[in-house]
């Protein structure tokens, strides 16, 4: 029998969105179960609810994005990371918000899942963590830098990675990229986008291989963006342009 899962990730706070995608897993995919990516939270202000909404569930597995581990060390007292220094205040008042019953189940977030069906080594992740620099913290910042999506460049990215699936996002665009020997998948960020489409994938894996099914739930986000200035987020301008691509303005 395939196995179905959903791949979800970098919803940033965006209950809207999430709520929309999850919808459709639920109601029309039959999946057996989902994997979230990371980043959580940040950027958006939805913090409680989007916590709420995925911890309350029995069929999620995670891993610790750069934005949630940002959060959780203004939280626990620790070092910020100094390449974050223009997200901080912004990251504060997430911090400020966010219901501290999150913190012991944000703590325990693994930074890598690995699993495998039908013989097939799958590896989840919010984004590529070199060897020696698995175990930092998020002050030194452990996660590689971005790289542009390609073939190539995923693949030297993920250099040494011998797993035949590889799911991660971080880097907000869609990448779907296939070699003879692997599949690397990031479905896009679900809760930032310049229109009003919360993305996700669904992964068949049976004996064949890999089917991936890039998919976008349509949702009104108009409330969500109106959020921005009822709510006073800091840094509302830039992330209005930068994340969700000024649709206030259209």
């Amino acid at each position: 029998m395939n196995k179905r899962f959903a791949l979800i990730t970098d919803i940033h706070g965006n209950m809207p969105a999430l709520k929309a995608a999850l919808h459709e897993i639920d109601t029309l995919q039959q999946i057996d179960s989902i994997y979230c990516l990371g980043d959580m939270i940040g950027i958006g202000p939805d913090t409680n609810e989007v916590l709420h909404a995925l911890f309350s569930r029995e069929d999620v597995s995670f891993v610790s994005g750069n934005h949630d581990e940002a959060v959780l060390a203004i939280i626990k007292g620790k070092a910020y990371p100094e390449s974050h220094y223009h997200s901080e205040r912004h990251h504060r008042w997430i911090a400020e918000r966010m219901d501290k019953s999150f913190v012991p189940l944000l703590e325990r977030l693994p930074r890598m899942i690995r699993t495998e069906e039908y013989g097939r080594r799958m590896l989840f992740t919010h984004y590529h963590i070199a060897p020696d620099k698995f175990n930092d913290p998020i002050s030194k910042d452990p996660f590689s830098p971005i790289v542009e999506p390609s073939l190539s460049n995923l693949e030297k990215l993920f250099n040494g990675c011998e797993d035949a699936l590889i799911g991660f996002g971080h880097h907000h665009p869609v990448h779907y990229f296939v070699s003879k020997r692997q599949t690397f998948v990031n479905p896009g960020s679900l809760g930032c986008n310049n229109k009003p489409t919360a993305r996700y994938a669904i992964v068949t894996v049976s004996e064949q291989g890999f089917e991936v099914q890039l998919q976008e739930a349509e949702y009104d986000n108009s409330a969500f963006l109106a959020s921005y200035e009822k709510l006073d987020v800091p840094d509302r301008e830039f992330i209005l342009r930068v994340f969700h691509g000024d649709q206030l303005k259209y």
